[in-house]
């Protein structure tokens, strides 16, 4: 290992030797200082290697957010092994396309998650080795098979910094999703950027209400713990219960995607807020002018993707609302335009990204990886936006060939909610568009043309996408037209459709 190396397990190495007496982490009535954090982790990191798994070997993670999320990444970042955290809202069959391209030969699941792994196995569709986090299960071994101190233990082979880390599944932009393969070295400076442009220190204490498997939740866990604070683990989200934790350990530092802001703000007669310090997310300047009117918090807005390790800019709402932030220290920021060419301050292009948070590239299942987004020294977003006179960044949507939906902070691509509606035997022809939805910010529209003589509602074709796809990608609204506005070469003109159809 080289020298210069400092990887995502130096982190809980190094605090096991800063703060070892100080709370790493706590999930109700389980606390784990940073010293027995470590001392968990390379006994997992043990229990890997004797359960067959190398190095640059992939396990996958598919629960809900617990204590063991955090061990696991930690684990595996001792063993050099590619952790792979998956979306529990996604459905079976967009699971198992994950498991088969990451070639993932461990699948670690909470009960919660219990269901969609026994279908999985019951379909064959995931034939490696099932391991329960919540305690032993039939097709295999249980988090105590790992979590108990070897016999004799083998050498770890530590990573270096440019080795796989993680792999982030993104929405399917053509059709399947794709696993951005992060870094040692992306996380780590993801980390301390975050923790640079926020100014978090040791004292801050973040609860986890947002679910680890999102770049989000995994980066400022993450910085959270390299600043050695404190990590608050929530299961799922829950806004009375947010509350209480909130005010029983002192929290500081959240993100949030609608609705949960909205959510706190309906509900905080029940406690206290004003501990909290830093909100980071996206919301309507309503809702966060008044979290922020009643709790004194600072709202951080941002940009970021999972290709570029979570955010790149961060700034503070009250400075420029409605912007996206400024860019962080380690992060260029360029709007280019179809020539790669810089365009001047205040003039609409694609944001293009460099530094060292972007990502290593598109896993592939051969292990190599797919560089396409990268040329000419920049990560192309596919990101439209501009950057105004003060240094501020401002997003105008997606490329049209890569446009983006997201509900509640999700990424939905139209195209695979499209493919899905196009199997329906009623549809003729549909187009996909965002609109604005009062909960979750954005909601998903299918615009539809039906076939001659057929009998379809939309709460049918919304229930009919339901079963095929995870649920946050169905439409929440359907619209029937009598026909598609087209361009002159007979495709749908997804720009009129949205002029003209673009309303809940």
């Amino acid at each position: 290992m080289s020298v210069q190396t400092f990887t995502v397990y130096d982190i809980f190495e190094m605090n096991a030797r800063r703060y070892a007496t100080g709370i790493a982490v706590t999930e109700q009535d389980r606390t784990l200082t940073f010293e027995a954090l470590l001392e968990q982790v390379n006994t997992v990191a043990q229990g890997l290697l004797n359960h067959g798994i190398a190095p640059k070997d992939r396990i996958a993670i598919l629960a809900m957010n617990h204590l063991e999320y955090l061990v696991l990444k930690g684990a595996a970042a001792a063993m050099g092994a590619i952790l792979v955290p998956i979306n529990w809202r996604l459905s079976q069959d967009e699971i198992a396309y994950i498991l088969e391209d990451s070639g993932a030969k461990l699948l670690f699941f909470d009960d919660a998650c219990k269901a969609q792994l026994d279908a999985l196995v019951n379909a064959e569709q995931f034939t490696g080795t099932p391991v329960s986090i919540s305690g032993i299960h039939k097709n295999g071994p249980g988090w105590e098979d790992f979590n108990q101190p070897p016999v004799s233990a083998s050498p770890l082979t530590p990573p270096e910094r440019d080795d796989i880390f993680c792999l982030i599944y993104t929405a399917a932009v053509e059709g399947h999703p794709r696993g951005a393969a992060l870094s040692h070295e992306n996380m780590v400076i993801s980390n301390l950027q975050t923790c640079l442009t926020m100014g978090l220190t040791r004292e801050d204490a973040y609860l986890n209400m947002v679910p680890l498997f999102h770049i989000t939740g995994m980066n400022l866990a993450l910085a959270t713990l390299h600043m050695g604070g404190k990590n608050i683990i929530m299961e799922k989200f829950n806004a009375p219960e947010a509350i209480a934790l909130a005010a029983k350990e002192n929290v500081s530092l959240v993100a949030s995607f609608p609705p949960i802001l909205s959510t706190l703000l309906d509900n905080m007669k029940q406690g206290d807020l004003t501990s909290i310090n830093h909100v980071t997310g996206i919301d309507s300047p309503d809702n966060i002018t008044t979290f922020t009117q009643k709790t004194g918090a600072q709202f951080w807005i941002l940009y970021g993707q999972s290709e570029t390790s979570g955010f790149v800019t961060l700034s503070d709402h009250s400075l420029m609302p409605g912007a996206a932030g400024k860019q962080c220290p380690v992060s260029n920021i360029a709007v280019l335009d179809d020539d790669d060419t810089a365009l001047p301050r205040d003039t609409p292009g694609e944001i293009a990204v460099r530094g060292p948070v972007v990502f290593q590239g598109f896993w592939k299942k051969d292990g190599n990886l797919d560089r396409s987004t990268i040329r000419n020294g920049w990560h192309h977003t596919g990101d439209m936006g501009r950057i105004d006179k003060n240094g501020f960044l401002w997003f105008e949507g997606r490329k049209p060939e890569k446009e983006l939906i997201k509900p509640g902070g999700e990424n939905v691509y139209p195209a695979e909610v499209e493919k899905v509606i196009l199997t329906h035997p009623d549809v003729l022809s549909v187009c996909v568009i965002g609109v604005p939805d009062p909960k979750f910010g954005e909601g998903v529209k299918a615009v539809c043309v039906k076939k001659p003589e057929a009998n379809l509602d939309g709460p049918a074709l919304i229930a009919f996408v339901g079963e095929r796809i995870a649920r946050y990608k169905k439409p929440g609204y359907v619209e029937f037209v009598d026909a598609m506005p087209e361009k002159e070469n007979g495709t749908i003109d997804r720009m009129q459709v949205k002029e003209k159809y673009g309303r809940a």
